[in-house]
């Protein structure tokens, strides 16, 4: 099976999601330029049930975590 290049070199469109803990809507860009890979906070990763974060609940999270 051949995989044309045009095919290849598409970049997966970004996901809508909603913040897990606020509701607010973001998108993540699952090429890796998501806004998430500007931030200094890795962690928390979301607990079980949830989704991404958006960025405010994500810096939220890791100010208490700390």
């Amino acid at each position: 099976m051949t995989i044309s290049k045009e095919f290849a070199l598409q970049e997966p469109p970004a996901r809508r999601l909603t913040c897990s803990r606020c509701g607010t809507e973001f998108g993540c860009d699952l090429s890796g330029n998501c806004w998430c890979a500007e931030e200094t906070a890795r962690l928390p990763m979301p607990v079980k049930g949830e989704d991404c974060l958006c960025r405010e609940c994500l810096r939220k999270a890791a100010n208490t975590a700390r």
